[in-house]
């Protein structure tokens, strides 16, 4: 393994990612691009997926930054395998190519963002800062081609896909499928942030989803009516 390019002791209050990309210069571009914004704390680098999932066992840090393509174990299969075992820690992947197929791969893989490798360093670090908030996002430029195949879908998987929510469940998952931390749902919808924590649990079971972003590819897959009716 890699000798570890970064103390992994951080102020408390900082986000600690980890970064894994199999190209060092993208390595060495992202840690520096993170590492100086106020509040995160870069605290180690992988060079391949079996590394990424060690790192995170040892350092378990608030987010990582994949490459979704990468030698000895795929950035798919250590998404699966750090969401798995630290449900607690996101994981934003990194493509550079805007497929549909990975998307989705990566969201059922527990992923809480998907970005394109050419997004500004601004986007790049607004989405480490919504998964670290308890949010997921999906790069724009992917948007068209999840709706293309979400109109292909049957719309007999789509009848009673949400028949055991209840009105303000559904209204819940359509700000999760925002991309909303439980702050602002609470803040939206006039609720205690520990109330909305109950409704996402309660959310997750009942559709037998394992986090927030595969309740967003659930909830857009199957064309949740209160997507198209968020007031509030």
């Amino acid at each position: 393994m890699t000798e570890p390019l970064h103390d992994p002791t951080a102020p408390a209050d900082d986000v600690r990612i980890l970064i894994a990309d199999d190209h060092e210069v993208v390595r060495i571009g992202l840690a520096s691009l993170l590492d100086r914004q106020p509040g995160f704390s870069v605290v180690a680098e992988a060079g391949s997926g079996d590394e990424a999932v060690r790192e995170a066992r040892r350092l378990r840090p608030d987010v990582v930054v994949m490459d979704i393509r990468m030698p000895n174990g795929s950035g798919i299969d250590a998404c699966r395998t750090i969401t798995g075992e630290l449900p607690a820690t996101p994981v934003v992947m990194l493509t550079s190519y805007a497929d549909s197929e990975a998307l989705f791969a990566a969201i059922d893989a527990g992923a809480s963002g998907y970005v394109l490798k050419r997004v500004g360093s601004t986007e790049l670090v607004d989405a480490v800062r919504t998964v670290a908030a308890g949010g997921s996002l999906l790069d724009p430029s992917v948007t068209k081609r999840v709706l293309d195949r979400i109109r292909s879908t049957s719309r007999l998987e789509e009848a009673g896909a949400f028949a055991d929510l209840t009105e303000q469940e559904r209204r819940v998952l359509a700000h999760v499928a925002d991309g909303a931390s439980n702050r602002f749902i609470a803040d939206r919808m006039g609720l205690a942030e520990k109330t909305v924590r109950n409704y996402v649990s309660n959310v997750l079971a009942k559709l037998s989803l394992e986090s927030r972003a595969q309740a967003t590819a659930y909830a857009i897959r199957h064309r949740l009516p209160e997507l198209d009716d968020r007031d509030g």
